[in-house]
């Protein structure tokens, strides 16, 4: 009898422990997109740009998409998460950017021109990433542009910020974008001007 009850509680044990393994949440993983706002129509290299490196500050630099509280408290959401690592990502974006505005396929988050058109090389330090669900993502960035032939290196801020209605992490993820599409216009401005000189 004593062995048939122990039995019993150790199968009923088994089973809870199962159902609870099954109703674990999994994160949901988001990765940014170039600027939806632009055509991704294709286009003839007509120039190479690196964008390369790229850095972010070490309180983003994380798995977990970081956000800011109304009363500023720092939120670390372990299921909603980059991925990829976010300084990748950035770099993947700007870049995505860059080749539909200034109408180039030949841009790269590593070197790859191999000397067949001139190279233009970014720099982006985003200094900060202010993520507050249901207010707006800001963006600050310092960046730096290299023209070709040693060119005198221009240097710029940028500062995005994209308001949202939502606490849904889609569309704080899309605010990123868009935020970073802003930046990728005035590094393009930038390369333009220099290629007027």
């Amino acid at each position: 009898m004593r062995a048939t009850a122990r039995t019993g509680c150790a199968s009923a044990l088994i089973a809870l422990l199962a159902c609870a393994g099954c109703g674990s949440p999994t994160p949901d993983f988001y990765a940014m997109h170039g600027d939806a706002r632009m055509d991704a129509a294709p286009v003839a290299a007509t120039m190479c740009i690196v964008v390369s490196p790229v850095t972010v500050p070490d309180l983003v630099d994380r798995p977990q998409i970081v956000t800011r509280t109304a009363d500023n408290r720092i939120e670390l959401n372990e299921f909603a998460r980059w991925a990829e690592p976010l300084k990748a990502d950035i770099a993947r974006v700007i870049a995505d950017d860059l080749a539909q505005r200034l109408a180039t396929a030949r841009v790269s988050v590593f070197d790859a021109c191999a000397g067949a058109l001139p190279q233009w090389s970014v720099r982006v330090d985003i200094v900060g990433i202010d993520s507050v669900p249901g207010d707006a993502v800001t963006i600050a960035a310092q960046w730096a542009v290299r023209p070709p032939a040693k060119g005198a290196i221009v240097f710029g801020r940028s500062l995005a910020r994209e308001p949202l209605d939502s606490h849904d992490y889609g569309a704080l993820v899309a605010a990123h974008e868009r935020a970073l599409g802003t930046i990728s216009s005035e590094i393009a401005a930038a390369i333009r001007a220099g290629m007027r000189q």
